[in-house]
């Protein structure tokens, strides 16, 4: 398995939320955080997925992908199968093929989240970021996530994803106390995916930030490559 890693970030959420895991993870492994494009009106999941694949590593690379990030990864994928060795999705979003992060949301919430972003835009108020997203992180930590949060295009929410399939390794991991994305959501989105292999950390929607070891772990656990200190 290759130790190059692409982390793809959820909706909003900066490049730094990997700084821990990634400082864990060490030297033995080469590991970027896709960039997100230019942001208008017309920016698309297709020019997510483009950007996120010019800031991978070169050659072959596992994706880990976080919550909406997992839409993006489920595209890049489809663009780049030769050098896509392998995707672990982190309490993530994964859409059939043709479908969108949108399509994904059991009904009535996708009804609901369509007529949010049409009226309010994709950046929550700070109140709710604290309550979901944030949700079991300490205090500074969350201050400065709502500080950085931007954002997105609608087009990374209503993009449908390509038609073709990917058929690489998979594994999906499971976040036990989110409340952003439901367990009850993570599931349908790995019955989408079928995994072959599944971790369940009892942490909120950022284990990444709440437990940097833990998902460290389940990382170089689904790569097959050991930290070497």
């Amino acid at each position: 398995m290759s130790n190059a890693i692409l982390f793809i970030s959820g909706a909003g959420l900066p490049a730094w939320i990997w700084a821990d895991v990634r400082k864990i993870m060490g030297p033995s492994y080469d590991t970027r955080v896709a960039t997100r494009p230019a942001i208008s009106a017309a920016t698309g999941l297709r020019d997510y997925a483009e950007a996120a694949l010019r800031s991978a590593p070169a050659g072959r690379f596992t994706i880990v992908a976080h919550s909406a990030g997992g839409v993006i990864g489920t595209e890049v994928a489809r663009l780049a199968p030769d050098r896509v060795s392998a995707f672990l999705a982190v309490t993530a979003v994964l859409p059939r093929p043709g479908g969108s992060f949108l399509t994904s949301m059991p009904v009535p919430n996708r009804w609901v989240l369509g007529a949010v972003m049409r009226v309010a835009g994709t950046r929550p108020p700070d109140a709710a970021i604290r309550r979901g997203l944030a949700d079991r992180l300490d205090a500074p930590i969350a201050d400065r996530l709502i500080q950085d949060f931007v954002a997105e295009s609608p087009g990374l929410y209503r993009g449908r994803t390509s038609h073709q399939s990917w058929t690489g390794r998979r594994g999906y991991v499971f976040t036990g106390h989110d409340r952003e994305l439901p367990l009850a959501i993570q599931q349908r989105s790995a019955r989408v995916f079928a995994p072959g292999t599944e971790e369940h950390l009892a942490t909120g929607h950022l284990p990444m930030l709440e437990s940097p070891q833990t998902v460290a772990g389940a990382i170089t656990r689904f790569t097959g490559v050991s930290v070497n200190r």
